[in-house]
């Protein structure tokens, strides 16, 4: 059953704590997507997102890496920013499916760049802003299930 849920949050703690809650609650096999615009949030969001996997390294976007692994947490975690991705085949290049149908969890940011390669089960997370409700206020729509 597909679900959609809007959460507004107020400030950048209140963003990672809604990312450390998903966190927690990934299971193996599990595909986020992250879309927003430049400074929405989306790294304060995966980095919760990684404190809820158990993670305690640093995360940061790998931007120019395209794709970081963290294998210290209870899953291992494929963080991927595709912002810089020119052609899909350049995702074939890095092995994504590897992860995509592996065993661990995965959050695509700017996934809206690879959009038809995303498998169909994918948690679709939207982060906006609305600076008319405040500086650090954000919209987040989160479709799928992830609960």
């Amino acid at each position: 059953m597909e679900t959609k849920k809007v959460i507004e949050t107020l400030n950048e703690k209140e963003t990672a704590l809604l990312g450390e809650s998903m966190g927690k609650a990934a299971h193996p096999g599990s595909i986020y997507t992250l879309v927003g615009d430049l400074g929405v949030g989306k790294t304060v969001f995966t980095q919760g997102f990684a404190r809820g996997l158990g993670i305690k390294e640093h995360v940061n976007s790998p931007t120019f890496t395209i794709m970081q692994v963290y294998e210290e947490g209870r899953l291992p975690f494929y963080h991927f920013d595709v912002y810089r991705i020119g052609d899909v085949e350049e995702m074939e290049e890095i092995g994504y499916e590897d992860c995509f149908y592996g065993e661990g969890v995965c959050l695509i940011e700017w996934a809206n760049r690879i959009e038809e390669i995303l498998p169909g089960h994918c948690v679709r997370i939207i982060m906006e802003k609305n600076l008319e409700k405040g500086f650090d206020y954000r919209k987040i729509t989160i479709e799928g299930k992830w609960q």
